[in-house]
């Protein structure tokens, strides 16, 4: 009986374990108009698999080696022509930085091109090849403050 009852508790453990993890994922799109908007994922999410943007160079605040300290990622998927051909994701670690939110809610599918991109943002840091263009990746340093461990603590 004993054997049984621990059995439930650490099958509803773990089933509560996963649902909490779920339960934080907030990827979603942010429509602006017809041809311009913005995805939101989450590093690992089941959205950023679809977008094909899982191969991004984030890096997490919440390391304990980082102390804080991590990557946010701007993904822009191009088509061999060189033309945006999907809307921005945005891979954040917490809360977005309003000025590059404003700079990829203003692109537009089918006309910004890798140009205009690299106009706004510099030469990317990292670059994926696709069978149906590029994904070329910007990051953003960040800090969370809420992370950061270590130290002289008391």
């Amino acid at each position: 009986m004993r054997l049984s009852s621990l059995a439930a508790v650490l099958s509803l453990t773990v089933v509560g374990v996963c649902g909490a993890n779920s339960w934080h994922d907030d990827s979603h799109y942010v429509s602006l108009g017809p041809r311009t908007g913005y995805y939101v994922v989450r590093d690992g999410s089941r959205l950023s698999r679809q977008l094909g943007v899982d191969d991004s160079p984030y890096s997490d605040t919440a390391d304990p080696l980082r102390h804080g300290y991590g990557k946010d990622v701007l993904a822009f998927r191009f088509n061999h022509v060189g033309k945006l051909i999907a809307a921005p994701a945005y891979i954040a670690n917490a809360q977005l930085n309003e000025f590059y939110k404003r700079r990829i809610g203003s692109l537009i599918r089918q006309r910004t091109s890798v140009q205009d991109v690299k106009q706004l943002f510099g030469n990317p840091q990292a670059v994926s090849k696709r069978r149906d263009g590029v994904v070329y990746y910007y990051t953003i340093d960040v800090f969370n403050p809420f992370e950061q461990s270590g130290g002289d603590r008391r």
